[in-house]
């Protein structure tokens, strides 16, 4: 029975590497744009990090995507497809 054990294990891992610790800021986090650096570093290519922001209702970063009807706030996402959001405290 030890295949449970470390398949709950390596869940967990994998589901802390999904958190962005923010210990340094330039600034206020919710400003458009001000991304501690380790948000910087987690954050896939392709996304608008001048429009990101963290948004304190869900405690996770969001950017703005300009579509062609409409500009949208879609969630700041990891290399892995993993929305990037603060750890909560319990």
């Amino acid at each position: 029975m030890q295949a449970p054990k470390i398949t709950i294990g390596a869940a967990l891992l994998f589901a802390a590497g999904c958190t962005a610790p923010i210990m340094e800021t330039r600034g206020p986090v919710n400003e458009t744009g001000n991304l501690p650096e380790a948000v910087l570093n987690l954050a896939a290519p392709g996304q608008d990090l001048s429009s990101a922001r963290l948004r304190p209702e869900d405690g996770c970063y969001w950017y703005e995507h300009s579509g062609p009807v409409e500009t949208t706030l879609v969630p700041l996402r990891s290399a892995g497809g993993n929305p990037i959001c603060t750890a909560r405290s319990a």
